[in-house]
C-alpha cells in the first residue's frame, strides 16, 4: 500500500538521504492508517464494534466471510484488515509503532526491532481466512 506523503519527497545528498519537510508526526499516522473505513463499515453491518483490541481481532475471524463474493472490495478490505491488525499491534504491545518505508509501505515496528509486514497478512485474512488475524495478534504480540 503506497500512502503519499504531501510535501515529505527525500532529497539525494551525497551518500545520506534528508527529507525534504519535516518528518510526519507519528500520532497524525497512526490515526490515518487506523481509519480502516470499509473494514469498519463491513464490521459494523454484522454487528461488530472494532475497538482496537485483540477481542476485536477474534470477532472479525468469526464473521461470515460475504466480501470475498465482490472482487472489487476484496482488495480494500484486505488492506483496512492489515491496517486494523496493526493498529490493534500498536495500541496494545509494548513499544510497537508504525513505520513508513521508503516506498510508501506501512509496517510496525516491534520494540525488539522486528518489522512486521501486516499488510500482506490482512490480504490473506480476507482471502482465504488464513492467517487468522487474531492469530497473527497472538505470534505478534508474543516476540
Amino acid at each position: 500500500m503506497n500512502i503519499p506523503f504531501p510535501g515529505h519527497r527525500r532529497k539525494n545528498r551525497g551518500d545520506a538521504q534528508f527529507p525534504a519537510g519535516p518528518a510526519p508526526d507519528s500520532a497524525a499516522v497512526a490515526g490515518l492508517l487506523s481509519e480502516c473505513e470499509l473494514l469498519r463499515s463491513q464490521a459494523a453491518r454484522s454487528g461488530v464494534c472494532l475497538d482496537d483490541t485483540p477481542a476485536s481481532l477474534e470477532a472479525l475471524d468469526q464473521l461470515v466471510p460475504r466480501w470475498r463474493e465482490d472482487a472489487e472490495a476484496l482488495p480494500g478490505l484486505g488492506n483496512d484488515a492489515g491496517l486494523y491488525l496493526g493498529t490493534v499491534v500498536v495500541r496494545t504491545v509494548p513499544g510497537a509503532a508504525w513505520e513508513i518505508r521508503p516506498d510508501g509501505e506501512p509496517v510496525v515496528r516491534l520494540a525488539s526491532g522486528r518489522e512486521v509486514e501486516v499488510v500482506p497478512a490482512g490480504r490473506g485474512w480476507a482471502v482465504s481466512g488464513v492467517p487468522e488475524l487474531s492469530q497473527q495478534y497472538a505470534e505478534i504480540a508474543e516476540t
